[in-house]
């Protein structure tokens, strides 16, 4: 069996804390995991990691030997990020996360002029609104919208955008429009419910501190689409990214409200774990949707 691999599902293996994970970003099967790490201990004649059913442990020398295998697999990845800057050449996997309505509009139209680009490379997109945990679900990058970004992870600005509170022109009419953000209560806010990752409610700057607003209405789902396009019918008010509302902003048919107690920066992101070499794949991917979104009016399209 090939070293390398054997090397690379043990430290995948730690890293995720699971071989179902491992096996995930490796692209085979749990058992196959469990077989490489079984190989590689067998060779070495050492025990490198305890395992039960809820957790690995490393051993004292499977944690000496993880060190020696991360710094090796990073010069590895350094001498092919290197070739690959040098002939423009990406090969391998890469799994990205990313919203789902973001994802379908900005992200994964770009993947074919990328990967005519590099044809060498597979992509793999996960659309969702819930926050995945990039590293135990084996994403090598994520689109994140506005929130905080965990620890030993790096976030990469691709575009500018804040979040309002906005609403039909009809609406507005009918039911007026709020000036304070205790007035959200007499309103019908649509929002996203718990299972759309959306548990604090809706994010505002008061008196210069970032402050929640537990949003309530007879509508709640975890679909930003769907609460747009109840948005648009009239059904209630929303908290919304411009990204996805600038058109109708300019058009008229949508009105933010609320405007002084908006968090200035929500701002687009790329995502992915902080290691020493950045793969080419993840660097060049993301310079790809820069160029993408940097286009004069591209936000207003």
């Amino acid at each position: 069996m090939d070293k390398l691999k054997q090397i690379e599902a043990f430290v995948m293996a730690v890293e995720h804390n699971s071989f179902a994970a491992a096996a995930l970003a490796l692209q085979v099967t749990p058992v196959m995991v469990g077989r490489r790490i079984d190989s590689l201990e067998k060779r070495l004649g050492v025990r490198l990691l305890h395992r039960s059913t809820r957790r690995l442990a490393l051993t004292e020398e499977g944690s000496v030997y993880l060190e020696h295998c991360r710094k090796m697999l990073g010069e590895l990845d350094q001498a092919e990020s290197a070739l690959s800057a040098g002939n423009n050449k990406v090969t391998g996997h890469l799994i990205i996360s990313a919203p789902a309505s973001f994802g379908r509009q900005h992200v994964a139209p770009y993947a074919q002029e990328f990967l005519e680009q590099h044809p060498g490379l597979k992509m793999s997109f996960n659309l969702t609104d819930r926050v995945v945990d990039l590293v135990q679900e084996g994403y090598d990058m994520g689109i994140r919208i506005g929130g905080n970004i965990e620890p030993n992870f790096v976030a990469i600005k691709l575009a500018a955008n804040k979040r309002v509170v906005c609403g039909t022109r009809e609406y507005f009419k009918k039911h007026g429009k709020p000036k304070t953000l205790d007035d959200l209560a007499n309103h019908n806010c649509l929002s996203f419910n718990l299972q759309g990752g959306q548990q604090r409610g809706w994010y505002f700057k008061y008196r210069g501190k970032t402050v929640s607003v537990r949003a309530q209405g007879s509508l709640d789902c975890n679909d930003g689409e769907l609460l747009h396009r109840w948005m648009t019918e009239g059904l209630g008010i929303a908290w919304r990214s411009v990204w996805e509302i600038q058109s109708q902003l300019e058009s008229g048919m949508l009105e933010t409200v609320l405007d002084d107690y908006a968090i200035p920066e929500y701002d687009i992101m790329a995502v992915y774990p902080q290691q020493s070499n950045v793969p080419a794949k993840v660097r060049l991917f993301i310079s790809h949707l820069k160029a993408m979104y940097n286009q004069p009016g591209y936000w207003s399209r």
